[in-house]
């Protein structure tokens, strides 16, 4: 075993003795906290074009935006109106929504509204409920947000509003009144709003000093961040994106989309990596967003991007990208719902991009509309758009073609917001505009949760589809990965990817429950593969068929059990599977179902035997 693992090995057998550990600026360990789970063994960085913690393990980051309500005004700029509702909201997306990480929204408005002055109270108060979210166990990448560049390019009777660049950014430039003429969607003001791509076009082009600005206030927020948190909570802090779905506003004569990443965008994210470097950052990636429009899926849309000419970016950087299907939300392009398979061509473009700049990739954003005329889409895109996550393989030939799964990709859904219907926003300042429906900015609707009359926590969609079996750490290198949530479609089960005939016994264990399946091959890892495990997967009843053994009810993890279950750290009742398999360069498979009810030791077996033959063949 390398020296350093060794360590970290031996440090986690004086955790499980003395049954805490302490570390700077932080409280004792919760005695839900294992030895592989201390800050030291859980820190991030990009190795081999994936997120790796310390002890050498593949981890895929799942969860969701945290929040719209930062680019509203009732709150200042924050996700939360207190500390105290973003506690609730971090426990909430543990338990109910998953997630084991956030993108957290910033507002430059509000961290910089006099030109020069970082905001000290914004920064605390995002600061401190950020370390709610750390608290919990949930891995954290801020974001600094803009739509449409900035709410005071709006006038207060508009159809729309913006989001991002403050009141003193706008007044610098001589724009000219907000228009979008016929412009059903708000994104369209991107590019058919001349006030919107005046002020954008000024901001890439550092007109008026306004890019300085924006670094020199990035710089500070993540300098005071690094100081007034704790230790162990800035090792969760996962990385920074910089800036929210860029684009050139408009291009400068006889320049391309592709020219304007090369020679504007990407140097941007090399000036906004030296300000992470000088803030302490410099073992965090930049979440580099490529051109908004690079991956768009209607024709005319689409911009040549995805950082094309950035050459290899390396481990510094992670290739950050968003993907909302257009032609569903259109009404229009797309009439029908979403099928099996419907996305991993889109989503396996965003894991080719991510291999050829030499870094891993990550989805920030993707949803759908939960309300108008093409919400009933919803459950089956945005469960096309969870199965492309996980595989690149379609459901219908995944048991066949498992081997060209590729890497699971990292997610982020937009969004959770948990006050959602219940807000009271000022649209633009006009007192005769307060949006209390849906996300209360520009007629969306798309948060997972809402509160309830009682304030508490609940999801909007099926907790089928959103609390899903996902592998948050492999200890080696991950083959396969799918997962079967039978989530619902109105009254209609979604099975997009059943167990296939010729594996009877395996079948015959899931049932019509749900299931995952995993393929990893094994690097000397003495920490665990970790699963996360539904509420849908009581413990006592999920069955768990592998090459390490087969096992109904998982026992409490030991370091010595090769199969068994325990409670995420953070305290919100969150579970995970533990696979240990310290072995090196061995294939390693195992099925997960909540589907059995006490089966047999002879089915068991038999499973078992099937899915051994499988695997050899599938993966020789």
């Amino acid at each position: 075993m390398p020296m350093s693992k060794l360590r970290v090995h031996l440090l986690g057998v004086l955790v499980l003795v003395t049954g805490f550990l302490t570390t700077v600026g932080s409280q004792p360990a919760r005695a839900d906290t294992l030895w592989f789970d201390s800050p030291t063994s859980t820190t991030l960085t990009v190795q081999n074009g994936r997120f790796t913690d310390a002890l050498g393990r593949e981890v895929v980051l799942r969860g969701y935006n945290v929040s719209g309500e930062t680019k509203l005004k009732e709150n200042n700029g924050l996700p939360f109106a207190s500390v105290a509702d973003a506690k609730k909201s971090a426990t909430a997306l543990r338990a109910l929504g998953g997630g084991n990480s956030v993108r957290f929204l910033l507002s430059w408005a509000y961290a910089e509204p006099v030109r020069g002055s970082v905001s000290s109270s914004y920064l605390a108060a995002a600061t401190a409920q950020m370390g709610a979210f750390l608290d919990a166990g949930i891995r954290v990448y801020p974001d600094f947000h803009q739509d449409l560049y900035s709410r005071w390019l709006f006038d207060s009777d508009s159809w729309y509003t913006g989001d991002g660049a403050p009141k003193w950014a706008v007044d610098l430039g001589n724009y000219p009144d907000e228009y979008c003429g016929i412009c059903p969607f708000w994104g369209q003001n991107i590019t058919s709003n001349a006030a919107v791509t005046g002020a954008t076009y000024d901001f890439w082009h550092n007109t008026y000093g306004l890019q300085d600005s924006f670094l020199a206030t990035a710089q500070k927020t993540m300098t005071y961040m690094k100081s007034n948190l704790t230790s162990a909570q800035f090792t969760g802090v996962v990385g920074f994106d910089p800036y929210n779905e860029p684009h050139a506003g408009t291009y400068d004569s006889g320049q391309t989309s592709r020219a304007w990443e090369k020679d504007v965008l990407w140097p941007f994210y090399v000036k906004f990596r030296a300000r992470m470097d000088a803030a302490g950052w410099q073992d965090k990636p930049v979440f580099a967003e490529p051109n908004l429009f690079w991956n768009g899926n209607i024709d005319f849309q689409r911009q040549e991007g995805g950082l094309l000419d950035a050459g290899n970016i390396g481990s510094r950087y992670v290739f950050n990208t968003h993907f909302y299907d257009q032609k569903a939300i259109s009404g229009v392009f797309m009439w029908g719902k979403a099928e099996d398979g419907q996305y991993v061509t889109d989503f396996g473009t965003v894991r080719d991009r991510a291999a050829a700049l030499g870094t891993t990739g990550i989805i920030s954003e993707f949803g759908h509309p939960l309300a108008g005329n093409v919400s009933d889409k919803a459950p089956t895109v945005y469960k096309a758009m969870y199965q492309a996550l996980d595989s690149r393989v379609k459901g219908a030939s995944w048991w066949s073609g498992a081997s060209g799964s590729g890497p699971v990709l990292s997610g982020s859904q937009w969004q959770w917001d948990i006050y959602n219907g219940r807000h009271k926003e000022l649209m633009n300042d006009n007192p005769d505009k307060v949006l209390t429906t849906g996300d209360a900015w520009n007629d969306e609707d798309l948060s997972a949760v809402r509160l309830d009359d009682s304030g508490t926590a609940v999801l909007r969609q099926d907790a089928r589809m959103l609390d899903r079996v996902y592998p948050s750490a492999t200890a080696g290198t991950t083959l396969a990965f799918t997962y079967e949530d039978r989530s619902r479609d109105g009254s209609t089960t979604l099975t997009w990817n059943p167990v296939p005939s010729s594996l009877p016994n395996v079948s015959q264990l899931v049932g019509s429950g749900q299931y995952s399946m995993l393929v990893w091959r094994s690097k000397g890892i003495s920490a665990p593969t970790e699963l996360h495990l539904p509420a849908s997967f009581p413990t006592a009843t999920t069955t768990v068929v592998s090459d390490l053994g087969t096992v109904y009810g998982p026992p409490a993890y030991t370091s010595t059990t090769p199969i068994a279950a325990g409670t995420d750290p953070g305290g919100t009742g969150s579970r995970r599977l533990l696979l240990t398999a310290p072995d090196s360069g061995v294939l390693h498979y195992a099925l997960v179902t909540n589907g059995a009810t006490a089966p047999s030791a002879a089915v068991l077996s038999a499973a078992r035997a099937e899915l051994a033959s499988w695997a050899a063949s599938e993966f020789s």
